[in-house]
């Protein structure tokens, strides 16, 4: 009897997907608790973090997804200088800062691009709450994030984010994604 659970040669063994999934939930953790500092050590030096508009578009018109502009295009020097900023009294966008709570699911993994790295794919929901009016955000999105592992550590070395909406419906999204 055959079985419909096949598996490509390349699969992920079971703790790479664990270690992987537990490491982008305990980044979650770290930016949900405003741990900035210590997040910025899980990033690699050279970060690609992009977050690309999209677009309405009629059906077979093409990608709705806007890789020309962008929401955020980081490295880890602008992730740093951004990071430093929130400890100042110039980050009005998240002065008082913002509550927020990511949840992570639907993870999807795939070897590389590198010898050394993991493509994993998630889905993100981030709740996000300011001031005293019961006002809040539900921003969506798939993420893609590529993990390289450094001397024994997972590091982030890409995330590209795209969100589940053409128009932000906040008014500033000072956050991480």
């Amino acid at each position: 009897m055959s079985s419909i659970w096949i598996l490509p040669a390349e699969a992920i063994s079971p703790a790479a997907r664990q270690a992987a999934e537990d490491f982008l939930i305990a980044e979650a953790a770290l930016l949900d608790d405003r741990r900035y500092e210590e997040w910025l050590a899980l990033l690699a030096d050279d970060l690609e973090y992009i977050v690309p508009a999209r677009s309405i578009r009629r059906n077979g018109n093409g990608s709705d997804v806007d890789w020309e502009s962008r929401h955020f295009d980081d490295n880890k020097t602008s992730m740093t200088l951004r990071v430093r900023r929130l400890g100042t009294d110039v980050a009005w966008s998240e002065d008082p800062p913002s509550f927020t709570r990511r949840v992570l699911g639907n993870f999807r993994y795939a070897a590389g691009p590198g010898d050394t790295e993991l493509t994993v794919k998630s889905n993100l929901l981030l709740f996000r709450s300011r001031g005293l009016t019961g006002d809040h955000d539900l921003i969506a999105g798939e993420r893609t994030d590529v993990l390289r592992l450094v001397e024994g550590r997972l590091q982030i070395a890409k995330r590209h984010v795209v969100l589940d909406q053409a128009m932000l419906g906040t008014k500033n999204l000072g956050v991480f994604l």
